[in-house]
């Protein structure tokens, strides 16, 4: 299998139905080589199909492998301020949700030992950039939660974020709202500790 199959199953998809999302997550899943060729098309920024890889690769970190992602963290933080289209970007931010979530989980897992002070820095910097610019609420909900944990190592993180969510976020809509006040309460309650 190849990346001109890889391509030809992704141009296929219709929508992101769940069962087309798992039907080429099976085909990748089944060819473990062609996960490379995946988030090499996730960050051919110019091509629309793009966006269907983004839709996979989401789909496999957060239901099947997110240690798939691991070998290709390089590419990927390097790769993420360059995505265009809204429908790459939310899948993207999943991922870095999915893997700031699990650094900073008490229980010891392969991120830990691989997500480098490089990583999360690329990580941290696109994610201001997407709650500075105009994004979906679910691009901003993923990113307010990956800036907070990264927060919880980084002294200046927690303060620029709360000002963000104070000033801008807050004044969006519900879901930003919400969720900028559920994060604005755990970095209070941080501070009281």
């Amino acid at each position: 299998m190849s990346i001109i199959f890889l391509t030809t199953q992704l141009n296929n998809m219709e929508n992101p139905k769940r069962e087309n999302r798992q039907r080429v997550a099976d085909i990748v899943l089944e060819n473990k080589d062609l996960f490379k060729d995946l988030v090499a098309i996730t960050f051919d920024v110019e091509n629309k199909v793009s966006i269907k890889a983004a839709w996979i690769l989401e789909w496999i970190c957060t239901h099947h492998h997110l240690n798939w992602i691991l070998p290709h963290l390089d590419e990927f933080t390097t790769n993420i301020a360059n995505l265009k289209f809204d429908s790459a970007i939310r899948p993207c931010a999943k991922i870095c949700e999915h893997l700031a979530t699990a650094y900073y989980s008490k229980k010891e897992n392969e991120v830990q030992s691989h997500l480098t002070t490089e990583h999360k820095d690329a990580i941290i910097e696109t994610g201001f950039d997407w709650l500075i610019t105009p994004q979906k609420i679910a691009v901003r909900a993923y990113t307010m939660n990956s800036l907070y944990f990264f927060g919880l190592e980084k002294d200046w993180i927690h303060p620029e974020l709360a000002n963000l969510i104070s000033t801008k976020i807050i004044h969006e809509s519900k879901g930003c709202k919400a969720r900028g006040k559920f994060i604005l309460n755990l970095i209070e309650k941080r501070q009281r500790n």
